[in-house]
């Protein structure tokens, strides 16, 4: 769809452009220029960490996925479900909950079955063979 820019009268995003990411009549909106693009973004509650690409975000890109404008068609109740994910396994990974690295696949291999034979074994009260 094009729009064509007059110097008299502002921007007019087309209805049916709005929908697709899920903006609403009335919503806040913020800009971010970098050359050439403008990207909008819902305007998020909070200080200026919480904002798309602030200091709490430690990947640099909105909510830690792939920057906008690269095919993302992800809503905003899939975004924020993302979020939670990510925060969670950043989480595990700050206190120590993941296992490897591993050097070689074989490496990742035995310490699947070995996670494996330890569930077999609280599960079933059993010994493994």
């Amino acid at each position: 769809m094009t729009v064509t820019v007059s110097d008299k009268e502002p921007l007019v995003v087309p209805l049916s452009v709005r929908r697709r990411p899920g903006f609403k009549g009335g919503q806040e909106l913020e800009f971010n220029v970098s050359g050439g693009v403008v990207t909008i973004f819902p305007k998020l509650p909070g200080s200026a960490a919480a904002r798309p690409g602030g200091a709490a975000n430690p990947l640099g890109t909105p909510s830690g996925y792939a920057a906008r404008g690269s095919g993302d068609e992800s809503t905003p109740a899939q975004r924020r479900t993302i979020d939670a994910q990510l925060a969670g396994g950043l989480a595990d990974v700050a206190a120590g909950r993941v296992r490897g690295p591993f050097s070689t696949h074989k490496e990742f291999i035995a310490s699947l079955h070995k996670v494996a034979k330890n569930l077999r074994r609280k599960k079933t009260g059993r010994t493994a063979r």
